[in-house]
């Protein structure tokens, strides 16, 4: 801490752009900021994006100013008239802008390098509040900006993430750390297959509840994504070793209040832990798979060193297909249909023993939007795993679009997956 000076607790993001509004463009900043921000042990209370319009700016600013220690904003700082971040700022702070020299000049050495002019509008990138402190920016032409506002810290920050990440490294460094609190956050995640958000939250809200005001504290957060929830516990404490400990034990407590939909405790994907049992367990796997289109294996191949599992595939999205190369009898599917238990399992157990795979996959369905039935709606699945104690196999309806529907096909064929790899390698130890 410097001075007298409050410490820094809580903080908000704002990212300039109008094309962040849009579809094709994400602000990632705000994902490594915040990663950052906790390692300090300063909370980030809100984000949030706002477009090139200058009354939108400041009025976001204002509020960001009124509530956070600390402001950070990121983009609108080049030299175009819709780059208005550094004039908002100053506008609403009531400083007033003066041009840098130094900055001019360095800009100005940046085009001689590529053999060109400066053009004149990129003097307005040299425009600095009276007062302010300028962040030099060695992978790009905008300087940031850092300005103390009473107790308050107010950070410019480029738009580009090459820019604004090793820019915000130096100024938590050198100028947050100083600032920050003893406390620092730590956190630890379970992720969890095969159960619903509500369902989840019944089973560990009587474990998690008292924990709010154990000490340390320990906040919950159960987040719904594709294919699976995630648990995710926050401990806001000064001592390492005892915020490890707690949320180690409360981890454990919940882990088990879930059991085996608990299929992560430290953070790792579906694929990484179903490849770490394969590998345990030695055994490989096969995939034949229809609706999801190749994603299974993918998924499977993702993870380093999966070749010492992973025997390979076929994606059989015609009939004939499953038939030439998962044996899957052709008067099979005339009786059952292609999307049916009957087929999956035949794609299983035909992949398993035409690759030599300790584990076959079978996956088909309808992923969308034609194909359907009245009896096979859009997003039938069905999904039989084959291996040397038999073969399991279940149908599942999933909704969403296209690609939602391929993913939780794959995320629940290698949930089957995972579920008779434990089950195997526990009847091996019994």
């Amino acid at each position: 801490m410097t001075g007298s000076l409050a410490p820094l607790r809580s903080a908000e993001i704002i990212a300039v752009g109008s094309e962040l509004l849009g579809s094709t463009r994400i602000d990632t900043n705000s994902l490594f900021l915040a990663d950052a921000l906790a390692s300090l042990g300063i909370a980030l209370r809100a984000k949030a994006v706002v477009g090139d319009r200058r009354g939108d700016l400041a009025t976001m600013f204002r509020l960001a100013l009124e509530r956070a220690d600390l402001v950070i904003l990121t983009g609108g700082l080049g030299p175009t008239d819709d780059d208005l971040t550094r004039d908002v700022v100053s506008e609403v702070l009531g400083l007033p802008l003066a041009e840098d020299p130094a900055i001019v000049a360095d800009i100005e050495a940046r085009f001689a390098k590529r053999g060109m002019r400066m053009p004149a509008i990129n003097r307005r990138q040299a425009m600095v509040p009276h007062g302010a402190t300028v962040l030099e920016n060695p992978n790009g032409s905008a300087p940031g900006l850092l300005m103390n506002v009473g107790d308050r810290v107010v950070v410019l920050l480029p738009g580009p993430p090459r820019e604004m990440k090793p820019m915000f490294e130096r100024v938590a460094t050198f100028v947050l750390s100083r600032r920050a609190r003893r406390e620092r956050f730590y956190r630890a995640t379970i992720l969890v297959a095969g159960r619903s958000e509500s369902h989840v939250d019944e089973a560990i809200q009587p474990i998690y509840a008292p924990l709010a005001t154990a000490v340390p504290p320990i906040e919950t957060t159960i987040l719904a994504t594709p294919g699976q929830i995630e648990v995710h516990l926050t401990a806001l404490s000064d001592d390492p070793e005892i915020a490890r400990r707690a949320l180690a034990s409360a981890r454990d407590r919940i882990a088990a209040a879930i059991g085996d939909d608990a299929f992560s405790l430290d953070g790792r994907s579906m694929e990484d832990i179903v490849g770490g049992l394969l590998l345990g367990a030695g055994s490989t796997i096969a995939v034949a798979e229809s609706c999801s289109g190749g994603l299974l294996l993918s998924r499977l191949t993702d993870v380093p060193g999966s070749s010492a599992y992973v025997r390979g595939g076929v994606v059989a999205y015609s009939n004939d297909v499953k038939t030439a190369f998962a044996d899957v009898p052709a008067d099979l599917i005339a009786a059952h249909g292609a999307v049916s238990e009957p087929v999956a399992t035949a794609m299983a157990e035909g992949i398993r023993a035409r690759m030599g795979a300790t584990i076959g996959v079978g996956v088909t369905g309808i992923a969308g939007p034609g194909g359907a039935t009245p009896t096979k709606p859009v997003g039938t699945v069905a999904i039989a795993v084959a291996g040397p104690a038999g073969t399991t196999v279940r149908t599942v309806r999933f909704n969403g679009s296209r690609a939602q529907i391929k993913h939780y096909a794959s995320q629940s064929a290698l949930d089957m997956v995972r579920r008779t790899v434990a089950r195997n390698a526990a009847v091996r130890r019994d």
